[in-house]
């Protein structure tokens, strides 16, 4: 397992970029526009952290700035702790048997999310080239929030 990132959600980008860069010192790595979406990514990085997160993505912090405004309540402006494993369905099978629920199961081969006992969200992420679809995740709904 490797750590990637993780996600906080900003009402103000710039005012958001003003305060990581500035105060914070990171240096942005990589920037998603998603229209469809209506969303922005901004990942940033310490600068100590810079190079290897502009080859492995990795270690980063992910500013997602949602176009539509909404206000965050309860925490979920801290969106979740993402990691890359080998095998996302073994990794959601052996969460399973040690009594997690698969909030979000991998019916894509890529991508599921958990939560701690703390009710902290976690990405789980496929190394590489998404798995082919396969039961019982292909078919699997989604339970709860994530």
């Amino acid at each position: 397992m490797r750590y990637l990132h993780t996600m906080v959600r900003v009402t103000d980008l710039d005012a958001s970029l003003e305060f990581y860069r500035n105060v914070m010192g990171f240096e942005e790595t990589r920037r998603i526009e998603n229209e469809a979406g209506r969303f922005t990514l901004v990942f940033l990085a310490a600068k100590e952290d810079k190079a290897n997160a502009a080859e492995t993505g990795a270690p980063c912090l992910e500013l997602t700035y949602n176009w539509d405004p909404e206000a965050y309540s309860g925490g979920r402006n801290f969106g979740h702790l993402a990691y890359e494993v080998d095998d996302i369905y073994a990794f959601c099978e052996n969460a399973q048997k040690h009594g997690v629920t698969i909030n979000r199961p991998p019916r894509d081969g890529h991508m599921a999310f958990i939560r701690s006992p703390d009710d902290i969200s976690f990405e789980i992420l496929q190394k590489g080239k998404s798995l082919a679809p396969q039961e019982p995740w292909a078919s699997m709904k989604n339970t709860g929030t994530w």
